[in-house]
């Protein structure tokens, strides 16, 4: 199904084979164990190099979690599929390849392909949707703009890795056909229609087998199946056991050195638990990934000629634009010209950009809201005010600080130096400091300056386990160990802040601060890791003098634009969320500008659904995700009227009370997808129950009429008019409806879309070819698809309940 292999594959497959015969059982076994965190060993005596992987999706970190070599930093997958675009993904490939190759790096951990199977999923910013078809097209586009630059991918996280909470335990259990309908199906469209030259097997269990021993849906699904080639990665630390691990189909084991493979696995063949075939089997994956990326001698790369250069800043910012969903407007947006804006809200100043956990990266400039305006609006016609700050907890310390890390031996002697990103170490593995070595290391000190952008008390605190000491402005306030209640070692990544000090602190004047940690390694992670973070939080005003202060400057502008957020203890990888509502006082706040100001706009700063109670309080509600590196610059030109925001809901927005699928927490270890195949828009529809805002829904700055939909087949041909005064551009969608009711199905679901761009007055014409896969259901008892014959009504709208016009199937 993923193809048939060309005379260039079969050269390179002559290669593989004559490689794979040079190597003996250890170093087979070796090569299929990380060497360290992100690569695979080099075996010289075939000609192999190294092969190198990072984190993405949003951009190419490398092998170090460092400012150093930035990192240009795409708005979130979420964006990305709010732009309903897979050429637009596609160009974030090619970019992405781009970094890649600068970075020395041959594999992207990316796309993640996971669904919103409910709102409270933490990790929802970096999946693309609720709707299985959108998630896979637009998954599709971006593997293949990512493998033309030469680079890989690892499609993940195969499968069913839909929520946090006990992620590296839970067994989920899904029906055969949930599986089929709805998880397995992006990965299906992915390797169908972009041949993914890797895959990453999650940590989960799904129906009572831990995913990299899945030897189901691996083998015989996967590449059984679909004829998948590519090569298998765990998840980091996902791989349990040697023998289980290979016969259910895991090519690589990492991040090592410690892992299941190795030596362990050699040993497992020479006792006879593993037949050697299946290392080979492995193995030759793995050598077919590195002949496609160019790092195996006489083997031609897949791709020998590059893309052309790609402006990533440019890139970054169509994209924002271009994803940001207008999902209310009451005539406040565009903005008027020569008008007056207040701009409100700490994350006006502040912008989050991207989401917490491996999608981090670091790019070299970030443009806030503020930012934006300030350069987008003449001078004199823009107010900033706080407002609110979402930010109730410590937070990494970034703004004001200048740190470096000082590392140094039991006797205190320093033995190398490194940059750090804020106030946050994360080495893992090898990513020490020059001349540092895990042996060598017995303290790291984070020093240097912070200047206060404020003055009044600063609250400092620590993230981490173990002996720390803290000193600000020469004054110990911490010398201890800080132990949490729950022994878990993940707790340095993703738990909360610990506040140790509180100074009284003067704006612009600098002081010294240091953090220092006595180094001791988790042994219950295979890998050595340094991580602890330095955190900070500024002077709390009182919330409702903030607030009064932002109603002020609202009531005297001509429109208010209030910027509300999420913060990283919201949003981010490592845990779940328990409610869907805005953190701090941001909802009191909205509501009280847009007591003073008719003219309020609201820009929701958020990777993934929050509750806005305050909706139709407002005259506009503008979600801008997390925008990336240019995402200020993206606003201002959506603001004033110099693009129009071009997104689309890619999931449903609505109230957690409301929201039919919200059980994220395992009972006894296991959690039951009870729902079966009635997830977003598909299960609100079966609860009739109303959404805030519908799958599909966006608005732009034109009007657009439907004039007619013509079938051919399963092709459709629609035919809109711009009716507007401006030009624009419109998603087109094609919904599927049975004709005759049935209640294990869908009453709709989304068949295919396109989009189109027109100037006043103009018609065109968009032609959606519908897949047979629309047309089919996952038969359990013959374990079989069945193409359901029968008449379909076909329904061209404008989201999933905002239907213009019809035509009648049969099939």
């Amino acid at each position: 199904m993923a193809g048939t292999r060309t005379q260039a594959d079969e050269a390179r497959e002559a290669v593989v084979e004559a490689a794979l015969a040079g190597l003996d059982l250890d170093a087979k076994a070796r090569l299929l164990a990380g060497q360290d965190t992100w690569t695979l060993p080099a075996l010289p005596g075939i000609g192999l190099k190294s092969l190198v992987m990072s984190d993405g999706p949003i951009g190419v970190r490398g092998v170090r979690w460092t400012a150093d070599d930035p990192s240009v930093a795409l708005p979130s997958p979420t964006a990305l599929a709010a732009t309903w675009d897979p050429e637009l993904a596609r160009r974030a490939g090619v970019l992405l390849a781009q970094e890649a190759r600068r970075k020395g790096v041959h594999v992207l951990l990316a796309p993640t392909v996971n669904l919103h199977r409910s709102p409270l999923g933490g990790r929802h910013f970096e999946a693309y949707s609720e709707d299985p078809y959108l998630t896979g097209t637009i998954g599709a586009g971006y593997v293949n703009g990512v493998q033309s630059g030469g680079v890989g991918t690892t499609v993940k996280h195969f499968v069913a890795n839909d929520a946090e909470t006990e992620r590296f335990t839970v067994n989920n259990k899904v029906s055969a056909r949930a599986l089929r309908e709805l998880y397995l199906a992006p990965f299906e469209i992915i390797v169908d229609n972009a041949r993914p030259w890797g895959i990453m097997t999650a940590y989960n269990t799904v129906n009572g087998t831990t995913m990299t021993e899945h030897h189901h849906l691996v083998n015989e699904v996967l590449r059984g199946e679909w004829g998948f080639d590519g090569y298998n990665v765990s998840d980091w630390m996902a791989a349990r056991s040697t023998v289980a691990a290979i016969e259910g189909g895991l090519d690589a084991a990492m991040p090592g050195p410690q892992t299941v493979y190795g030596e362990a696995l050699a040993q497992a063949v020479r006792n006879g638990q593993v037949a050697e075939a299946k290392v080979d089997d492995a193995v030759r994956n793995v050598l077919r990934l590195a002949a496609r990326v160019g790092i195996l001698d006489g083997a031609e790369p897949a791709v020998t000629e590059h893309p052309g250069p790609v402006d990533g800043a440019g890139l970054a910012r169509e994209i924002a634009r271009r994803s940001f969903v207008l999902v209310r407007n009451q005539g406040a947006l565009p903005l008027r010209p020569n008008g007056t804006v207040a701009l409100v809200g700490a994350a006006a100043r502040d912008a989050r950009v991207l989401g917490g956990g491996s999608a981090t990266v670091f790019p070299d400039r970030i443009v806030s809201p503020l930012d934006g305006l300030t350069a987008a609006l003449p001078d004199g016609a823009l107010t900033y005010a706080v407002g609110a700050d979402p930010n109730t907890e410590l937070g990494v310390a970034d703004k004001g600080f200048e740190l470096r890390a000082v590392c140094r031996d039991a006797d205190g002697n320093v033995i190398g130096t490194g940059s750090v990103p804020g106030g946050q170490i994360q080495w893992m593995g090898d990513d020490l400091p020059d001349g540092v070595t895990h042996e060598s290391l017995h303290t790291v000190e984070l020093t240097g300056t912070f200047t206060p952008r404020e003055t009044g008390a600063h609250t400092f605190g620590i993230k981490g386990i173990g002996a720390f000491k803290l000193t600000v402005d020469g004054t110990t306030y911490f010398d201890d160990d800080q132990r949490p209640a729950k022994d878990d070692p993940f707790i340095t990544f993703f738990g909360a802040p610990v506040p140790h000090a509180r100074p009284e602190l003067t704006a612009g004047e600098p002081v010294e601060v240091s953090l220092t940690y006595v180094v001791e390694f988790a042994e219950d992670i295979p890998m050595k890791v340094v991580a602890f973070t330095l955190s900070h939080q500024e002077p709390q005003r009182d919330a409702d003098e903030l607030i009064a202060e932002a109603v002020e400057a609202a009531r005297h502008a001509d429109t208010a634009v209030v910027v509300v957020a999420t913060t990283d203890r919201v949003e981010s990888e490592g845990f779940d969320r328990t409610d869907l509502t805005l953190p701090g006082r941001q909802d009191d706040l909205v509501r009280a500008v847009a007591a003073v100001n008719p003219h309020t706009v609201v820009v929701v700063n958020s990777g993934s659904p929050v509750e806005l109670p305050w909706r139709e309080e407002v005259a506009a509600v503008l979600l801008s995700w997390f925008p990336g590196q240019e995402g200020g610059a993206a606003l201002a030109d959506v603001l004033t009227g110099a693009h129009e925001p071009g997104g689309r809901l890619p999931t449903t927005w609505g109230s957690l009370a409301d929201a039919p699928v919200t059980q994220v927490v395992p009972t006894d270890g296991e959690l039951p997808y009870t729902e079966d195949v009635f997830i977003g828009y598909r299960a609100w529809e079966k609860e009739g129950r109303a959404p805030s805002y519908p799958f599909g829904h966006g608005l732009g700055y034109t009007e657009w009429t439907y004039e007619s939909a013509k079938v051919e087949g399963t092709t459709v041909t629609v035919r809109v008019r711009n009716s507007g005064e401006r030009a624009g551009h419109e998603v087109v969608q094609v919904y599927l409806a049975p004709g005759e009711p049935d209640a294990g199905r869908p009453a709709r679901w989304l068949a295919g879309f396109a989009g189109v761009e027109a100037g006043p007055g103009e018609t065109v014409e968009a032609v959606i070819e519908m897949p047979r896969r629309a047309f089919e259901t996952w038969d359990e008892t013959t374990n079989s698809w069945t193409f359901v014959k029968g008449s379909y009504e076909i329904q061209v709208s404008r989201s999933i309940t905002d239907r213009r016009v019809t035509a009648a199937i049969n099939v």
